[in-house]
């Protein structure tokens, strides 16, 4: 008999990759060397708007080590090259074309528009300063809502407008609720009612990654190869073939271990297209490894909203109604999923709560800054963020406990499956028993009291409690959801199950992790499924030679949409497998029982293991009539719903009313993100989200001068806080399994970050709240802290370590900066 093995989903296992990522005994792509190989260096526009009325490369071409310099005309001689944006959000959206290189004129400070190559990368760099470019400098424009003033400075003149499109839902319209403006109306007019008009600030954040882009592109082989620090190899592919007419079936692409992402590495990169028009030119491998300033200044950046929030209610704190009025920043041109990312917070702004009527409207504008786009959270981050600081306000209005007036009009346990205002059916949740636990560990009623009798004292240092109770969509998305929302790709995810002769198994699958222990957590699914040790899982990812199909990761969708096609995969060897066993142990099919590994004849003890089936499948010799010698199969799986994790974030903040100094006393957080794989790698998914987003309540800004110059372009001026800079978390979970897949699993990548930021802001607010203070911009700098308890605006926070909130804005409760 097989000896049993215990189940592998629910353990803590050590992550099998950490190994060699740890001891950076792997392969980055910036690892990657090829004979002959010459190296790219971008000459980059000073200028964040400008046309271009020379450019003279001569000097540079004639530096040794050069063998080549190339601007716009000579990569794209008529133009027709244009960067794809795969998310028309609606018909009339304005697009302008997005160039490898610019040709005419510059639309943002960064903006390439000449690319050396060289055989070694300093003297590419080197040859950078030997290139000549004259420039007319034109207007820019920085401000969403200048920008949409008549007569702007246009940041693209052929378009005639700087928005770029108006995107609405309408409740009343969609008839999944009431009409918004009536809701607000009755309000207005009833003794019983109240509005709440509110309007917040998501600044511009930067993706951080540790491995910056990188790209290296062989066209010597049979398949071009091209190896990137990417979060998206086949998307990659599919849209390089696309973009630049080359044969699918002859490009092959390479995401090898990446390291970090967020969403800043689906960017379908110029620097990727360059350097395949590079090597396919001069038929010699190239590579492009960027800069760290480089990075922080091209690679796109995050967030960048206006949030105008109105919200109607009963003064018994019952919701009636909310309008959402959104201003977001495309920057000057359009990524992959640029114009879409407000509209997935579109559905999330009514968050856990039962709200009657909803409206949102969404205009996206181009400013003259690098382009917006996904970043942790997309979307979802900036909805909650904003539903959450309200709900807050509003409670401080009525005189209520903010978490009593949430528990009022949040969907209740026993409603689930309910349809929201918005459209989506939440399948599952339990935000009583979150919150509840929640309460406890952070004990909620003693800090109440303590908060009580510090503002009686009129101590200096000040005590407040910020709330976020969240819920957000992950698993993007059902493939029919996305067509509905115009989105140019489906929502699906691909894996193959390989059963080897010696009964050891490959996993195939077509996410591409950056961090997130995929190998280890596909491995525990499949030795469930199969009955097999965990060490006897393999998984291959990243190489669209082995994995010929797949969407990749991002938006929490891995493990609730690839997990469950390992799963359908699985189930497709065991039935395979069955024919065959039954075949071994004449029997039928019908008679055995599959567990821990072994067909078993139903009452007796007549049995064979998976491994002894694989191994006869690939002898052949004895084989039912009609089956083929395999056991290998593949499955598609497409979600029929999104998952909805959910979790109660509670921060305590002393806030020093003398100074504006911040110090995060404790953090206490309980997710639920149904049922769990690993603990350690959710534990893991969790602190990193919660370091994101509290940098943003506390530290991170991308700001640029009035001319367009990113002034926050290394990580001297951009503040990335480091472990000594947050306070130590305690951490917790419910689990309500997901409906809408077998093993009830749910997202969890993004869910520290989406929760973190407003129970940052809310405990600031709720501390000097006695002081008159209702909001306070992010970064809640110990400046604009210190302004807002004397009633000022902060001064202007560019350049610096003010402007990424400053060092020493948080003194964290393990010892934090000073």
């Amino acid at each position: 008999m097989t000896a049993t093995l215990e189940p592998e989903v629910g353990k803590a296992r050590l992550r099998k990759e950490d190994a060699r990522l740890i001891t950076g005994r792997t392969r980055w792509t910036d690892n990657v060397s090829l004979p002959g190989m010459l190296h790219l260096a971008v000459l980059r526009s000073p200028l964040a708007h400008a046309r271009i009325t020379k450019i003279d490369t001569s000097k540079a071409k004639e530096l040794a080590g050069v063998e080549a310099v190339y601007t716009a005309t000579d990569l794209d001689p008529d133009g027709s090259i244009a960067l794809p944006c795969a998310w028309p959000i609606v018909p009339d959206m304005k697009h302008p074309r997005r160039p490898v290189l610019a040709a005419d004129t510059v639309h943002f400070a960064g903006e390439g528009v000449a690319v050396v190559v060289a055989r070694d990368p300093y003297v590419a760099h080197d040859a950078l300063e030997a290139i000549e470019v004259d420039y007319e400098e034109l207007p820019v424009v920085l401000d969403m809502e200048a920008a949409l003033a008549e007569g702007a400075p246009l940041v693209h003149e052929d378009l005639g407008t700087n928005r770029n499109a108006l995107w609405v839902f309408d409740s009343g319209e969609a008839g999944t609720g009431g009409d918004v403006n009536e809701a607000i109306a009755e309000a207005e007019q009833s003794e019983d009612g109240i509005v709440l008009k509110r309007r917040f600030r998501q600044q511009r954040l930067i993706p951080s990654f540790m491995e910056p882009r990188s790209v290296v592109v062989d066209p010597t082989a049979p398949q071009l190869t091209v190896w990137s620090a990417t979060q998206v190899p086949h998307i990659l592919k599919t849209m390089a073939a696309l973009t630049l007419g080359f044969p699918e079936h002859k490009l092959r692409v390479i995401a090898p271990d990446v390291g970090g992402g967020f969403g800043g590495k689906i960017q379908l990169a110029p620097e990727e297209f360059m350097a395949i028009l590079v090597a396919r030119k001069l038929d010699r491998p190239v590579k492009w490894t960027e800069s760290r300033s480089e990075c922080m200044l091209t690679a796109h950046h995050g967030r960048d909203q206006i949030q105008d929030i109105t919200l109607s209610a009963r003064k018994d704190g019952t919701v009636t109604g909310l309008k959402v009025d959104l201003l977001a920043d495309m920057g000057a041109y359009l990524g992959p999923v640029t114009p879409g990312v407000p509209i997935l917070g579109a559905f999330m702004f009514n968050a856990i709560y039962k709200f009657p009527a909803y409206r949102f409207a969404c205009t996206n504008v181009f400013t003259n800054k690098t382009l917006t786009d996904a970043y942790r959270g997309a979307g979802r981050p900036e909805a909650t963020f904003a539903i959450e600081r309200i709900m807050d306000e509003l409670a401080a209005e009525l005189g209520m406990d903010p978490l009593e007036l949430r528990e009022k009009n949040w969907i209740k346990h026993e409603e689930f499956p309910f349809t929201t205002v918005a459209g989506l059916t939440y399948d599952s949740g339990n935000y009583e028993a979150a919150t509840t636990k929640a309460k406890e560990l952070f004990d909620y009623e003693g800090l109440r009291a303590e908060q009580a009798r510090r503002r009686e004292s009129g101590d200096p240092v000040q005590l407040g409690i910020g709330i976020s109770t969240y819920t957000e969509m992950c698993g993007i998305a059902p493939s029919r959801v996305l067509a509905a929302l115009d989105y140019g790709a489906g929502g699906w995810e691909h894996a193959t199950i390989r059963m080897l002769p010696t009964g050891k198994v490959e996993v195939v699958t077509g996410t591409s992790p950056h961090g997130q222990g995929h190998e280890t957590a596909w491995s525990q699914i499949v030795a469930d499924q199969l009955g097999v040790a965990f060490e006897d899982v393999e998984v291959l990812h990243g190489d669209t030679q082995s994995s010929h199909k797949g969407l990749d990761t991002y938006g929490s969708r891995s493990l609730a949409i690839g997990g469950i096609a390992l799963v359908k995969a699985a189930e497709k060897v065991v039935a395979k497998a069955r024919k065959v066993a039954a075949h071994m142990m004449e029997c039928s099919e019908d008679d055995l029982e599959f567990a821990n590994g072994t067909f078993t004849v139903r009452g007796t003890e007549k049995s064979t293991s998976i491994q002894d089936v694989a191994l006869a499948v690939f002898a052949a010799h004895d084989l039912p009539e009609g089956v083929e010698p395999s056991l290998d199969s593949d499955a598609t799986f497409d979600p029929e719903n999104f998952s909805f994790p959910h979790g109660t974030h509670l921060c305590a903040a002393e806030v020093d009313t003398e100074t504006g100094r911040v110090t995060l006393r404790s953090y206490v957080c309980v997710d639920d993100v149904g049922k769990v794989v690993n603990p350690l790698i959710v534990e893991g998914q969790v602190h990193g989200g919660l370091a994101q987003g509290i940098a943003q309540a506390l530290f991170e800004e991308a700001v640029h001068d009035e001319s367009g110059t990113l002034t926050t372009g290394t990580l001297a001026d951009y503040l990335v806080p480091s472990a000594a800079d947050l306070p130590t978390f305690t951490t917790d979970r419910t689990e309500t399994p997901a409906t809408s897949n077998q093993l009830g699993v749910k997202g969890v990548g993004e869910a520290g970050t989406i929760a973190s930021t407003p129970a940052v802001v809310n405990a600031i607010v709720d501390a000097l709240r006695p002081m008159g203070v209702n909001d306070i911009e992010m970064p809640c700098s110990p400046m604009r802290v210190w302004s807002a308890i004397r009633g000022r605006s902060a001064p202007s926070e560019v350049g610096g370590v003010e402007a990424g909130g400053g060092l020493g804005s948080i003194d964290a409760s393990s010892g934090g900066a000073q």
